[in-house]
């Protein structure tokens, strides 16, 4: 099915459907009675498993080997490397410019939606809050976005795993930037909006990417772009991941979501042979 459509839109549909997953998140804040605290951390967890087996044993390695076969196995390594660390450089620079109170892993539950205390509290605030919060998850989820497209482009089969796990990590982020902006304006079409369209950052990112990148692309270019992505899905698994789902108490089923997302990797990568 695939080889039938354009090159740019295969990979950029997934994209689209990865980042608009944070409109799932927002309808969960709104229509679920109460938030499924043993389901997020195995979901986190299972993201991260995913993205976290997915660099490590297919990107990274691709990105060397493409290196390699034209500059030799020591220089490959020292790319491969330097892109690897970028990536986690480039993400970890996102992260610090983005303001704490717009931290996009901030937890936030559905039983807080009837919390008065909160209610009134987040209204002293008016749309401060639910604008910064969703500025900080367009600007968090913009190279997110330019990953997911980049690995689609490169390996269609990898492509819906890794856009599978990319919108697993955004229903919570739906939810947390839904909820701040329905305390912020008791607007809750506004809310489900404003959440939904944060995700719009992601395909946006696969856009420019493919603006800026495509002219100049070739075997090697691409190989340094997949070290880069690896380094970013590792800084996301680790930094964000892991302890968003830590911080809804369930260490065990965090771990098994984990061990789960690198097996089911393990066992398409197999398939895929």
């Amino acid at each position: 099915m695939t080889e039938n459509l354009h090159p740019f839109l295969y990979p950029f549909i997934l994209t689209l459907i990865a980042g608009l997953s944070t409109g799932i998140g927002s309808a969960l804040a709104f229509f679920a009675r109460g938030t499924k605290s043993r389901l997020l951390p195995l979901s986190l967890g299972l993201s991260a498993g995913v993205m976290i087996y997915i660099s490590f044993m297919e990107i990274f390695p691709q990105a060397n080997s493409v290196i390699s076969t034209v500059h030799g196995v020591k220089t490959a390594a020292i790319w491969t490397s330097a892109a690897f660390f970028g990536g986690i450089l480039i993400i970890a620079i996102i992260d610090y410019l983005v303001p704490e109170s717009a931290n996009p892993h901030e937890i936030h539950k559905i039983e807080e939606m009837d919390d008065k205390s909160a209610r009134k509290k987040a209204k002293s605030h008016l749309m401060k809050i639910g604008t910064i919060s969703a500025i900080g998850i367009a600007i968090h989820n913009f190279p997110e976005g330019m990953a997911t497209f980049i690995v689609a482009s490169g390996n269609a089969a990898l492509g819906i795993p890794m856009a599978v796990a990319v919108a697993i990590h955004n229903i919570p982020e739906g939810i947390a930037v839904a909820i701040p902006i329905y305390y912020a304006t008791g607007d809750r079409k506004k809310a489900f909006y404003l959440s939904f369209l944060t995700g719009l950052s992601e395909p946006v990112g696969a856009v420019i990417g493919y603006g800026l990148l495509m002219p100049f692309m070739n075997e090697f270019v691409f190989a340094v772009i997949l070290g880069v992505v690896a380094g970013i899905m590792i800084f996301i698994s680790l930094d964000e991941l892991l302890p968003a789902a830590e911080k809804y108490g369930e260490h065990h089923l965090t771990t098994y979501g984990l061990i789960g997302g690198m097996a089911v990797m393990a066992v398409s990568l197999i398939l895929l042979m």
